[in-house]
């Protein structure tokens, strides 16, 4: 429930000044949420309490609580939504898609009812067909790892849809990846780091240590890595310092009806 919130405000210290090393403070000053955490806990509060989960909802949902937040690092297009009175998708393959699908993979039984959630909340905006597969490609591998699959399933599924990361290699990466807010050249990197990771925390480290857009890759990696691991109290208490009461009334309300899985 919290995994990608403790990505996003850890990684948001290291965006713009990215360290490139997995041998950092995790909260700074710096340290905060962004569009990333604000949109993840739209869509928890959505499957919450949505009466009727559909497109128009799912937007209204959306719009209030980026609105609420107007300063949270939204991108040009996306910002032009959010203010709009007729929103409607404008063919996004950003990795906003992927940061912000994680509450889905908790709610759905089954992966018939994961894909509809996935492209019911992704289609308002991200409707490019990269925009909607890497949301589902997230939330799928989340889903296995709360479902109980192995990480060589996981990685199975995950190289099935995104070869690249077959071929990628963490000491390389270390060196050469830079900032791409895409789907294409975010969503690969960030399973990878999961998939090499023994732990939440180390595969925070290595997320944020390759640099790049690193809130939003952490974000991805460590909802994943929420769903296969535990988080150490200290990082989720100090998460916790860096929200607003109406954020964690949600997330507690979320954790409490989906999080015994």
């Amino acid at each position: 429930m919290i995994g990608a919130i403790i990505g996003d405000v850890v990684g948001s210290g290291y965006e713009f000044n990215n360290t490139k090393t997995q041998d950092f403070e995790l909260f700074t000053s710096r340290s905060s949420f962004t569009d990333d955490s604000v949109c993840t806990i739209a869509f928890m509060d959505f499957l919450l309490h949505a009466k009727v989960r559909d497109e128009k909802t799912a937007v209204e949902y959306l719009q209030r609580w980026t609105r609420k937040y107007p300063n949270a690092g939204y991108g040009g297009r996306f910002h032009s939504w959010v203010h709009s009175d007729e929103p409607r998708p404008y063919g996004s393959y950003g990795n906003g898609a992927a940061m912000r699908i994680s509450a889905v993979a908790y709610v759905a039984k089954n992966l018939k009812e994961l894909k509809e959630l996935s492209n019911l909340v992704t289609g308002i905006t991200h409707d490019h067909p990269e925009g909607m597969k890497g949301a589902l490609v997230v939330a799928t591998c989340i889903f296995m790892a709360l479902h109980g699959k192995s990480k060589v399933e996981i990685a199975k599924y995950a190289i099935d849809q995104y070869h690249l990361i077959g071929h990628l290699d963490y000491d390389e990466l270390v060196k050469s990846y830079t900032f791409d807010s895409t789907c294409q050249g975010s969503v690969p990197q960030a399973i990878f780091c999961f998939l090499i990771s023994n732990s939440f925390e180390e595969c925070l480290r290595k997320t944020v240590g390759i640099g790049g857009d690193c809130d939003t890759t952490s974000a991805i990696s460590c909802a994943i890595a929420e769903a296969r691991y535990s988080i150490p109290d200290e990082i989720v208490k100090q998460v916790r310092t860096k929200l607003d009461s109406g954020m964690l009334e949600i997330i507690d309300e979320f954790k409490e009806k989906y999080g015994g899985k």
